[in-house]
């Protein structure tokens, strides 16, 4: 069970889970607590307890101008006087729409910015660095070398990096891509900004690359997890598969793995909304920006639109997961994928987004959902 209590120094909560007692302390936050994030239990036995994030647009389905809202408001804490270029890097699997909303944001302030994601899916020739998110359900991710001249030439400029993730826990994975990249080549780098809706790492950043760094959340506190020592570890589901899949991802539909200036919103340009209508846009794993500008372009257009996301992500039921599906991914990697917070008949339409072909989304989610498979690329 969750509960909020409130004191003049602080906010308090904590969620009491099968394996232990999670207590959160909320030292600043922009945004009320209970808006931004709710407590999961992982099916992970390396940590115990998740985030559940209400504005993401992962786990918990979001309105687009929510998310909106929230890519604004952090990349206006982005400091302006970054040197440049600056590479803005999302983190897979959650945070690559995070990472998109932010640049695109903070690229509207200037010319000289770029976007790129870690993935667990190799799609060019040349991979740039390699780096681990030790605690992760899947630790290993991958930054691609661009193909583009001009966007490699940027890259290798860098002066600056941003560095986007829904959280931030110890800060040991900023500070491993960081190494990564400056082993990989990128010697200009000066600044680092890291930007997370929440931050736990108590400065963790900053201590370690002193006044060259930002660390900027929309929400910053601590929290301490109490192991129940009689507690049995779970069984995770085999996820951390990092390959190309039966299921290929064309070069040329890239929205960020290969870097990006900018991407247009080309998908499903022909479909039609009615005012009102209950409508949920559904992204595939690591695909969920070009899905957002959808669910963006229906919202605009009068619908009661949500935007959630497939996930690899293991998750027990309760607290903030009330509804679970489980499916094969859709890339024809063989392992096992989630939709959470998403039940039969809660929408008028359904409409599931992939870069795989469609005969590569699992028939049951599409009948269990009653869906529409919009493909990149058609």
């Amino acid at each position: 069970m969750e509960h909020i209590a409130v004191s003049q120094e602080s906010t308090k909560l904590s969620a009491s889970l099968m394996r232990g007692v999670l207590e959160v302390d909320v030292h600043l936050s922009s945004v009320s607590p209970e808006s931004l994030f709710g407590f999961a239990e992982r099916r992970n036995p390396k940590r115990a307890f998740l985030f559940v994030s209400r504005v993401l647009g992962k786990h918990i389905p979001v309105k687009p101008s929510v998310m909106e809202f929230t890519y604004g408001s952090l990349a206006a804490k982005i400091p302006a006087d970054l040197p440049g270029p600056v590479l803005v890097i999302g983190m897979a699997e959650t945070a690559v729409g995070l990472g998109a909303g932010v640049h695109r944001s903070y690229a509207k302030t200037r010319p000289d910015t770029m976007y790129i994601v870690s993935t667990r899916h190799p799609v060019g020739d040349q991979i740039f660095a390699r780096f681990e998110e030790e605690h992760s359900h899947a630790s290993a991710h991958l930054i691609h070398e661009p193909q583009d001249p001009e966007l490699n030439t940027l890259l290798r400029s860098a002066r600056s990096l941003v560095l986007v993730d829904d959280e931030a826990s110890t800060g040991k994975t900023f500070v491993n891509l960081h190494r990564a990249l400056a082993d990989a080549g990128l010697h200009n780098l000066e600044r680092v900004v890291t930007c997370v809706l929440t931050d736990w790492s108590a400065g963790a950043v900053c201590s370690n690359f002193g006044g060259a760094a930002d660390q900027i959340s929309l929400l910053s506190g601590a929290y301490q997890f109490t192991e129940n020592p009689e507690a049995s570890l779970p069984e995770m589901p085999e996820t951390g598969i990092v390959a190309v899949g039966d299921w290929p991802i064309d070069p040329a539909n890239d929205w960020g793995r290969l870097g990006v200036r900018e991407v247009e919103d080309t998908l499903g340009r022909d479909i039609q909304v009615k005012p009102g209508e209950k409508v949920i846009v559904l992204g595939t794993g690591e695909f969920v920006w070009k899905p957002f500008l959808l669910a963006e372009r229906l919202e605009r257009a009068g619908a009661n639109v949500h935007f959630s996301s497939t996930t690899r992500s293991p998750i027990a039921l309760g607290h903030s997961i009330e509804h679970a599906l489980s499916f094969s991914d859709n890339y024809g990697l063989g392992i096992v994928n989630f939709l959470y917070n998403v039940a039969p008949g809660q929408f008028d339409r359904v409409f599931i987004c992939s870069e795989t072909a469609a005969q590569a989304v699992p028939q049951s989610l599409i009948e269990a959902l009653n869906a529409e498979v919009i493909v990149d690329g058609l």
